[in-house]
């Protein structure tokens, strides 16, 4: 006579019970990531729900629930003004400079520091770089004032080489670049960490490998270096893109002024003067949050657009 025994499949634990027990092995990660987490509720989720007065003709008196909805009304307003196209525009003028020039540099650096044997000079030239970084925007903005006076250092430069002294930052056709070269000299040593610290951890074989194919170092940074750089490079492009409407407003509120608004007014500064100058809640937070979409509709893109080209993508 034959038993048969039946195994019965293991019993699904629930959400909550499977959270308790991935708490209890990993308890000190939880706690590292508990401030992240509250940062990005109190300062990122919860003010979300401040939405609704783009959709409102909103008065701080009446407080969300007094003041009269008013539906795409300060949309229609925004997007119908002759200002819209101006900010836009200048906004994507930025954000296109800012890609191709910006966005490279880093990585540039980030290879020619990878190819410095020099250990004392490698370590010189990257805390030279990542200063600019620390530097206040405020303060940053003082220099450039001071440099691009018509008697800053810079216009004592052109003038011994033939050109005439000028105030640069009244110049309309010179502020791109001065926004650029000073995002530049600011931003391209700490953009290089993260590439960086992707290649320290580039597999010492892969080189050996390469010298014994015959490979010099040119042809190790093509078919090694930058290999490991890709996916890296891909996120951040992703991310990039992602945000080519939210163009930095403390650097152009601080710097730009009525006679340049032709090229430097941008979304970001826009909703700034309307939104709070102006005390023009509704209008500002419905720029706001075109704004928001259309930076969405771009890393959508983008990551969908990278995952059919390339195989590496967010998500």
């Amino acid at each position: 006579m034959t038993s048969t025994s039946v195994i019965s499949a293991p019993k699904k634990q629930s959400l909550w019970a499977r959270l308790v027990r991935n708490y209890k092995k990993h308890k000190s990660l939880y706690w590292i990531a508990c401030p992240v987490v509250l940062y990005y509720l109190v300062f990122k989720y919860i003010p979300m729900f401040g939405v609704v007065i783009a959709f409102q003709d909103y008065r701080p008196g009446k407080g969300f629930l007094g003041s009269n909805f008013v539906g795409f009304k300060h949309f229609i307003d925004f997007l119908t003004t002759p200002t819209a196209s101006r900010t836009i525009i200048n906004t994507l003028r930025i954000s296109v400079c800012s890609l191709l020039i910006e966005f490279p540099a880093p990585i540039i650096l980030a290879l020619l520091l990878n190819e410095i044997r020099v250990g004392p000079f490698k370590k010189v030239v990257q805390t030279l770089s990542y200063m600019p970084h620390f530097i206040s925007t405020v303060v940053v903005c003082g220099i450039i004032m001071d440099f691009t006076l018509s008697t800053g250092v810079i216009n004592d430069i052109a003038a011994m080489l033939g050109f005439e002294r000028q105030a640069m930052l009244g110049n309309v056709n010179l502020w791109v670049p001065i926004y650029i070269i000073s995002n530049l000299w600011q931003g391209i040593g700490w953009g290089s960490i993260l590439y960086l610290a992707t290649l320290s951890g580039t597999d010492p074989n892969l080189y050996e490998a390469a010298v014994i194919d015959g490979a010099g170092r040119w042809k190790q940074m093509l078919h090694v270096t930058l290999p490991t750089l890709v996916p890296i490079i891909v996120l951040q492009l992703i991310m990039r893109i992602g945000s080519m409407m939210s163009v930095g407003y403390e650097k152009t509120i601080l710097l730009y002024s009525p006679l340049i608004y032709e090229k430097a007014d941008i979304i970001s500064s826009f909703v700034y003067r309307r939104g709070l100058q102006e005390m023009s809640f509704s209008f500002g937070a419905a720029v706001g949050l075109f704004n928001s979409v259309i930076n969405l509709i771009l890393l959508v893109s983008a990551n969908w657009f990278s995952r059919k080209i390339s195989g590496e993508s967010m998500w």
